[in-house]
């Protein structure tokens, strides 16, 4: 009833569980493991306007989507008309989506008046958004937050005017910026901004299991769900989650062995798009969260901390696997 195909646009969309974008962390070696297990679209860490407009090459890395299965929706971020018009032209053959960040509560994209900021300034959002819309020709999208603060809740107000302003989807995460991930998302406000737009609204928001998933469907009636941290060492929740939306049951827990799996396939990926050293440091993190309640899992994490070279990563991560 709620697994369904979707039309985003003119873009057909195999299926509504989509994976949120997330600085940091929705690298390609990331969307390509979150693909494989059913994830419907995925898009790119957040991108700078601005620093696609001055030529900047690092962020030139984070829109490199060669070899991915499509769609990809690419997520750009700013305040400023001219920077984000440019950007809009310069990533237009590239992405499937362009999504406009206007949701991030991280201070320092705060501090720019960027993200979740516009929030508090919804005639300069709406120039934003005009200029993108009007400077691509493929479908636009933008993720936004319940509001600033409890002072300041404008989300229905804000999907309304980016509607008109020629939005293809928005995508709500039921939190004001002031909360950050704290307490619950108020899946009140989702259902509100559904009910105020026709165009297809994706829920976002603790969303970490089965459960979770139909409740954000049923309760708000969203077109399509969005998980971003519910994917945390586990990407096998987009294919759970399918599962259990087509049979009400549930699949049964991924063994450790096909937990190891994934683990290598996800080292292997991060090693095809980047150096060595770089690629082990930027995988402590998930590979964390893959062994997080694991059987001691804090001196697990304790040694590939200290580890450089993928040989001894790869040894120390069988060795904890075998002992398991």
């Amino acid at each position: 009833m709620y697994l369904k195909p979707i039309k985003i646009g003119n873009l057909e969309i195999k299926n509504n569980i989509f994976l949120a974008p997330m600085a940091g962390i929705t690298d390609k070696a990331y969307r390509k493991i979150c693909r494989e297990f059913g994830a419907g679209l995925v898009f790119t860490e957040m991108i700078s306007g601005k620093a696609i407009f001055y030529n900047d090459s690092k962020t030139k890395l984070l829109m490199d989507t060669k070899g991915e299965e499509k769609p990809i929706g690419l997520q750009i971020f700013g305040s400023e008309e001219e920077s984000m018009t440019f950007a809009a032209k310069y990533i237009n053959e590239q992405a499937d989506i362009i999504d406009i960040n206007m949701g991030c509560p991280a201070p320092k994209v705060v501090k720019n008046n960027d993200g979740s900021k516009l929030l508090l300034d919804i005639q300069k959002a709406e120039k934003i958004i005009q200029a993108v819309v009007k400077n691509t020709n493929k479908p636009v999208t933008v993720k936004i937050r319940k509001g600033w603060d409890y002072n300041n809740i404008v989300a229905v107000e804000f999907a309304q005017m980016a509607e008109k302003a020629g939005v293809s989807a928005i995508t709500i995460h039921g939190r004001t910026r002031s909360e950050f991930y704290s307490g619950k998302a108020d899946l009140d406000i989702i259902r509100k901004v559904k009910e105020a737009v026709n165009i297809p609204v994706v829920g976002n928001g603790d969303v970490v299991d089965e459960e979770t998933a139909y409740q954000m469907f049923e309760t708000t009636g969203v077109d399509a769900i969005m998980i971003g941290r519910g994917t945390f060492g586990n990407p096998w929740i987009f294919k759970r989650i399918q599962y259990f939306l087509r049979t009400g049951e549930k699949l049964p827990e991924i063994t450790k062995k096909e937990k190891l799996e994934v683990i290598k396939k996800h080292i292997a990926l991060e090693l095809e798009e980047k150096t060595e050293i770089t690629a082990i440091r930027e995988l402590r993190k998930p590979i964390a969260w893959y062994t997080k309640g694991l059987k001691d899992s804090s001196e697990f994490r304790d040694k590939i901390n200290q580890i450089e070279t993928v040989k001894e990563l790869l040894e120390e991560i069988e060795t904890y696997f075998d002992n398991l």
